[in-house]
């Protein structure tokens, strides 16, 4: 117990909250309550934590947790060696890092067969122990005592280099020395970065890396990640490390007390302790320390586009005309209606002749009569730009929206086992036909069919740890399903996943039993759900709507347990739940102080009437729709000065890409994404985000294309990390933050370092 207090007391420390709200949160956490539903349905509980907070309490509870596990099996072992003193016992359990736990625990550690531990097989301990002391005495002499053909102590040199061995390990085991050792690592240490022979030419890419170093403490994410991955490829050789002389002097300022010939001794054991022991240690500590920043800041710019992507605006429920368009192999098309259900497909070939281009012609308008297509959704890849101006050029219905697609992913999810699923009989063109015409009319509930990390709107997104990037993108996919709610009746077994509280396994079963019996009528109905017991109902509910039904509550996201305190407040004025929701001057005339009670306050009785006033309400902004600049569909096209349109399609720690309606996206520099200095990209812009950008510099046979946000832009800024990638061209379109919850988490975990 006196543990657990420790940790609440410490959580609150660093998070600046109070005790009483980290154990509340920890314990809702314990019972198997969700992040989404403890920030916005225990509000009175927490003490109205938000997301961020709840997740960081979270978070950091396992962290404290991992520390008291290995503590307990560090006490538990030192116990067993019977070398656990009182004094050790209070040291180990006082230690508030792994680092500092691992440095008190390693004179313990059972340990392979080292140089000291050969040394004090042939008993020159004793020997060590009195160089160590560093008094003056006949150096020689005292080393003569321990020659012993029996022991292999063959002559003076050899028990003077056994008795070092033993004050070299002694010196790397010592915790102080080991702290100020990180902390020089930590801020005078260097990264040099040098390519290996002869791989000049292979290593090409990593051309910027081949004579390059910095300050480990000053390396941005990107360059980290960049060096670690050619070293990896074989392409480069990275140190990590202060200079050597500074790292040694520093020891011999802890170990050295003189300069009689004992402590000569000691000073060549310093040295020997940190080239053959500390030096590897530290190196490795601070290459896994960098490692685990530049993961955290990628995996903060991966999280913080994510969530602007899933809650990108959704067209909405609209009969939609999806096209996959390619050259020879003609474009994809299929219909799908309202709910995004096939209902037709086939292939039409607008770009093989002038026969084919009218029939494709014949056949786009036909199907837009016959299945009154209110927009027309056009993947943004191959031939994408020549499909547009195609259909632009039908004459159809102007209140037909003719809107280019991001189709990042939808081929891996044409091949996924979820497309078999749905589409067992189609191949895979339809099957991305399908998820582009999705895509526009509800982008989330279509890229939750994905793994996050094949959507792309990361930076070296496979190089990271690959659990933290994962629990991480599952915290954001579940946060934007629950902040929008989903509808239980149309939702797929993916998004219902992500619903608070459901998984895998009861979305699953949700959807058997709506197939089976129909659409729910009521959120009461969901328990009868197989498997879906009161605690997940729980969990639940708030977040899934059933539009229509009978009591108009189910389609908000007020809580089934606050139904009868709404139907109180009906009763009180008079008047029915239904005219309360449609009515706002009825809902004026409620005093909610009337209504607090020692479970409901003022919090949720403010979420309550913003959701009667609103019930349901999409937090996405309302779709627009978009179109790019009319001939002006390749690289070639481009002129420097022009003005276009484009769209955010990354945002990075060196600036944002943006798709301009070329098949390449160019790069606008964080120099130039505004008139003023910007430290953080996401400071100013947004995936998704609708931008003008200005050309500045155009590179047709490298595919690189510079632009500028600033309203008088001068000229672009020399790529060294700038340039602009090919589309889907990982390398060149990864590569800093701060949106709403994924960044402000990643800030706030970076308190615990």
């Amino acid at each position: 117990m006196e543990e657990l207090i420790r940790n609440y007391l410490k959580i609150a420390t660093e998070l600046r909250i109070s005790i009483k709200q980290v154990q509340a949160t920890v314990e809702l956490l314990d019972e198997g309550a969700t992040v989404p539903f403890i920030s916005r349905y225990r509000k009175e509980v927490t003490g109205s934590l938000d997301e961020v907070a709840v997740a960081g309490i979270r978070d950091r509870m396992e962290q404290l947790r991992e520390l008291d596990k290995r503590r307990e099996a560090i006490l538990k072992s030192i116990r067993e060696q019977q070398k656990l003193t009182p004094e050790l016992e209070a040291q180990i359990n006082a230690a508030e890092t792994m680092a500092v736990l691992e440095d008190i625990y390693l004179p313990y550690k059972p340990k392979r067969r080292t140089k000291a531990t050969i040394a004090r097989e042939k008993g020159l301990e004793p020997l060590a122990q009195r160089l160590f002391e560093q008094e003056k005495f006949d150096v020689t002499a005292e080393a003569q005592q321990y020659i012993s053909e029996e022991k292999e102590v063959k002559d003076t040199e050899e028990a003077l280099a056994g008795a070092r061995d033993i004050i070299a390990e002694w010196i790397n085991e010592n915790p102080d020395a080991r702290a100020r050792m990180r902390n020089l690592f930590e801020k005078k240490g260097m990264f040099k970065s040098r390519v290996m022979v002869g791989k000049e030419e292979e290593g090409q890419k990593y051309k910027d890396y081949f004579e390059w170093e910095e300050p480990i403490e000053k390396a941005p994410s990107h360059r980290v990640l960049a060096m670690r991955r050619g070293e990896n490829e074989m392409i480069l050789m990275l140190n990590a490390q202060p200079e050597e002389e500074e790292a040694i002097e520093l020891l011999e300022s802890l170990f050295v007390k003189g300069s009689n010939e004992a402590a000569q001794q000691v000073k060549i054991a310093t040295k020997d302790a940190y080239k053959r022991m500390l030096k590897l240690s530290m190196e490795t500590e601070i290459r896994m320390l960098s490692k685990k920043r530049a993961d955290e800041e990628a995996i903060r710019v991966f999280a913080d586009n994510l969530r602007q992507l899933l809650l990108s605006a959704p067209l909405g429920q609209k009969t939609v005309l999806a096209l996959d368009p390619g050259f020879r192999t003609g474009c994809k098309l299929v219909v799908l209606d309202k709910q995004g259900k096939l209902l037709h497909n086939e292939n039409v070939y607008p770009h093989t002749g002038a026969r084919q281009a009218q029939e494709a012609a014949s056949t786009v308008k036909y199907l837009a009569s016959k299945y009154e297509v209110e927009a027309i959704a056009i993947g943004n890849g191959t031939a994408s730009r020549e499909t547009e101006t195609f259909v632009r050029g039908l004459g159809l219905p102007n209140t037909i929206a003719v809107v280019m697609v991001n189709e990042s992913g939808a081929s891996i999810y044409s091949a996924s086992d979820v497309a078999r699923e749905e589409f067992p009989d189609h191949d895979v063109t339809v099957r991305g036909a399908v998820s582009i015409g999705r895509r526009l009319m509800d982008p989330l509930a279509e890229l939750v069919k994905l793994d996050p990390k094949s959507i792309g709107v990361g930076q070296y997104q496979h190089d990271v740890d690959q659990f933290a990037l994962k629990h991480s993108l599952d915290d954001v996919v579940m946060s934007s399903v629950n902040a929008v709610g989903v509808e239980v009746n149309t939702a797929s077994k993916q998004l219902l996943t992500y619903v608070s509280g459901l998984g895998p396994s009861l979305a699953q079963n949700i959807v058997e039993y709506r197939n089976q019996n129909g659409p729910f009528r009521t959120r009461a109905e969901l328990k009868k759900v197989p498997r879906l017991g009161d605690k997940a109902f729980e969990q639940a509910a708030g977040f899934l709507r059933i539009r229509h039904a009978k009591n108009p509550l189910d389609a908000s996201a007020v809580h089934p347990e606050r139904y009868e305190l709404v139907e109180r407040m009906a009763k009180d004025l008079g008047t029915t739940v239904t005219d309360l929701m449609k009515k706002p001057e009825l809902r004026k005339q409620i005093n909610l102080k009337n209504y607090v009670t020692d479970t409901v306050g003022l919090p949720t009785l403010q979420d309550i009437m913003s959701e009667l006033a609103k019930p349901g309400r999409d937090p996405r902004e309302s779709f627009e729709a978009f179109s790019f600049t009319e001939g002006v569909n390749e690289i070639n096209d481009l002129r420097t000065g022009m003005k276009l349109p484009g769209i955010i399609t990354n945002v990075t720690a060196f600036g944002a890409f943006v798709d301009i309606g070329v098949h390449q996206d160019g790069l606008v520099h964080v120099s130039h994404l505004s008139d003023r200095f910007v430290s953080n990209p996401h400071e100013v812009v947004k995936v998704g985000q609708r931008v003008e950008v200005t050309v500045l510099e155009v590179d047709a046979a490298r595919k690189r294309i510079s632009l500028s946000l600033k309203t008088e832009p001068s000229a672009a800024k020399p790529a060294g990390g700038a340039g602009s990638g090919k589309k889907g061209d990982k390398n060149k379109r990864e590569e800093e933050p701060q949106n709403d919850f994924a960044a402000k988490l990643a800030m706030l975990k970076g308190k615990f370092k």
